[in-house]
């Protein structure tokens, strides 16, 4: 079958992730677009794009009609769902052969086969697939899922036949908390899914998820291409994947990987799919179920193109031809290890709330595979995923991996909004995660260790203070001055600068450098360091400390500095910095945010006079209470903060005419 131009159903990332594949197999690609994506980057790569409604999923990237209908439009042979939105629903795949368009997925009846959950596990059971012990009956009423749960035994877990996402699950660990708890779950699943449907299943105290990539074509042909693991979660959402999973022994990949391959078989399935088992890790001898199948491309296939040097959506392209699968099962190969991390615009120190904003700066690293949706300049807004982007590296070994994506994760650079890099450096860092003591229970009980370090090591505020001092000499501009160099020098006299810093609501420090030959005493942090620093890039720091080598990465800013060393992230502020920043505002009246951070309290309204000062509002940021104060006095007169709000850096919080009071 010839397939001249694909229409991708989706945004973002995965959007762009399709367009690149389509492209380099001589492809066309059409891209959807709702209102507040009318720039977004898939659009400006796709070869055309189609605006299909307001920002609304619901009304936009969710209704069928629209999307058969920009394929049509446009001549497209083929719509590809991606993940997400209508990538498994059977009703669209069929509205998709209606209009005689080819739907790179699965077959409907597949889709439906394996949709909700309480049915899967039934057709699994009968295609002689592992499945965890519960209750998928149809008689939903109280005292039959009562005796169900008792017989199974306590903790159970309630869940959403129709469920995802972690909604529409409950655990249970005694019998007289069943009814309550039965009912919670029923009505969440009725408001998210339309469905209130439940099945119980046994609780697996010490489970990880893994699961394994599986292939089919047209033809009868069915691989898999090996397992991932994605234990660490948060809210029941993945945020680490990595492939291959560590500590499985030889035989139960092997055994996992043919239960997959007769899952998909059981269902005549066609295309990319995951099936998702649950591994109780609880008794020596590891166990292992069927969770569910997901009847598509997963946002974690990078790691398994990394580890077996494969493209998934080609495959998917190409069996969608109608061709047979590019490879059989002994002609599929891994080696190394590959590491995916989701970087996400939101609060990893305040229950993972989304952020929003504008990325003002937005810098990936250089060694490692980056699958991101956004630009520079591009905003993150409430509509859609806070996903920035997907962060992945691979190496010939796990460690070694790990190390890599540590690496790119300081490298990283987001300003405008809060992201969860640090949180995934310290997951990453942990001996635990290391040494793969992992569960989907991992970050619940490392809570603890994987909160933002409350003391400061006096080594970080001065290397803190030495790049504020040390000058960029590998600058790359043309007239670069000799004498930047010399910083604070002066004749006849030992070169000395003060540098005042602070963590959290800690009493400000003033360090002091002064210049002795090529190095700087140190003093003001408790005990005397000498030290030597230079600058190998705009972001990278190496300093000699004490006859100690440390190379860390710095951002500078006129408020605040941010170190990042030893797979921890220390912010601290500038203090003097930030009264000098207000006074600069009282020169047009303007009140801008400090940093990024959530506005907890407006003081004041329009017509209100006030002192210089004079408390204007309080934010909330890197786990301080802010006070924005009157950088003049003035009259107020106009109000762009509210209660409750995320700001970015500098965003315009206040304007105010600067008279003398009458």
């Amino acid at each position: 079958m010839n397939m001249r131009k694909i229409l991708i159903a989706n945004r973002g990332e995965i959007a762009r992730r399709i367009i690149r594949t389509a492209h380099a197999m001589g492809i066309e690609t059409v891209a959807v677009y709702s209102d507040a994506d009318a720039n977004a980057q898939h659009v400006r790569e796709a070869t055309q794009a189609v605006c299909i409604g307001p920002a609304a999923a619901s009304e936009s990237y969710l209704v069928i009609d629209k999307i058969i209908d920009a394929a049509q439009r446009t001549g497209a042979d083929a719509i590809h769902p991606g993940y997400g939105f209508l990538s498994e629903n059977a009703t669209f795949a069929e509205a998709c052969a209606g209009a005689h368009i080819v739907f790179i997925g699965p077959p409907p009846a597949a889709m439906r086969a394996m949709g909700l959950k309480d049915q899967a596990k039934k057709l699994m059971k009968i295609a002689g697939v592992p499945v965890v012990p519960g209750y998928q009956g149809d008689d939903q009423t109280l005292d039959r899922l009562t005796r169900a749960a008792t017989a199974v035994g306590y903790p159970i877990l309630i869940k959403a036949v129709a469920g995802g996402g972690g909604k529409g699950m409950r655990r249970v660990d005694a019998i007289q908390n069943f009814a309550a708890e039965l009912r919670s779950c029923q009505g969440e699943a009725d408001r998210s899914f339309g469905n209130a449907v439940v099945l119980l299943e046994k609780y697996v105290a010490e489970p990880r998820h893994v699961e394994i990539q599986v292939f089919a074509d047209s033809h009868g042909n069915v691989v898999h291409l090996f397992e991932r693991d994605c234990s660490v979660q948060r809210r029941h959402q993945k945020i680490i994947e990595e492939a291959p999973a560590p500590g499985l022994s030889d035989a139960m990949r092997k055994a996992m990987g043919a239960a997959a391959c007769q899952a998909a078989k059981a269902i005549g399935y066609v295309g990319a799919g995951t099936v998702e088992f649950i591994v109780d890790t609880s008794q020596p001898e590891y166990s292992y179920y069927f969770m569910e199948m997901n009847t598509r491309l997963q946002v974690e296939h990078p790691v398994t193109e990394l580890i077996t040097g494969l493209d998934l959506v080609e495959w998917q392209i190409r069996v969608a031809r109608g061709e047979r699968l590019p490879k059989l099962q002994n002609e599929i190969t891994q080696s190394g290890h590959a590491i995916e991390v989701r970087l996400c615009a939101e609060d990893a120190d305040s229950t993972f709330l989304p952020s929003v904003g504008t990325l003002k700066r937005l810098r990936f690293p250089s060694a490692a595979r980056v699958d991101s949706g956004v630009a520079e300049g591009d905003d993150i807004t409430p509509w859609y995923d806070p996903m920035i982007a997907k962060i992945i590296t691979h190496a010939p070994d796990r460690m070694s991996a790990i190390e890599k994506l540590l690496s790119a994760l300081d490298e990283t650079i987001v300003d405008g909004v809060k992201t969860n890099r640090a949180f995934l450096a310290r997951v990453l860092g942990t001996d635990s995660f290391r040494e793969a003591r992992i569960t989907t229970a991992f970050i619940d009980r490392h809570a603890a260790m994987l909160k933002p370090p409350e003391q400061v090591p006096a080594r970080v505020f001065a290397l803190a203070a030495l790049a504020i001092i040390t000058p960029h000499v590998h600058s790359s501009k043309k007239h670069h001055s000799p004498w930047l160099a010399l910083g604070g020098w002066r004749v006849n006299l030992p070169e000395a600068r003060s540098v005042m810093l602070s963590s959290h609501m800690a009493v400000p420090a003033k360090i002091t450098l002064t210049r002795c030959a090529s190095r700087y005493q140190i003093d003001g942090l408790g005990l005397p360091l000498s030290a030597h620093a230079k600058w190998c890039s705009d972001t990278v720091l190496e300093a000699d400390l004490d006859g100690q080598m440390i190379r860390s990465v710095l951002l500078v800013s006129d408020t605040k500095v941010e170190v990042r060393i030893w797979g921890q992230t220390f912010l601290l502020n500038r203090p003097d910095r930030q009264v000098s920043a207000a006074s600069a505002m009282a020169e047009n009246g303007e009140v801008k945010a400090p940093m990024p951070g959530r506005v907890l309290d407006v003081a004041v309204k329009p017509g209100h006079f006030v002192e210089v000062g004079d408390l204007l509002a309080t934010m909330e940021a890197m786990k301080m209470e802010i006070r924005v104060v009157a950088p003049a006095a003035g009259t107020i007169r106009q109000i762009h903060a509210r209660t409750g709000q995320q700001v970015s850096d500098g965003q315009l919080l206040f304007e105010i005419d600067i008279t003398e009071k009458s």
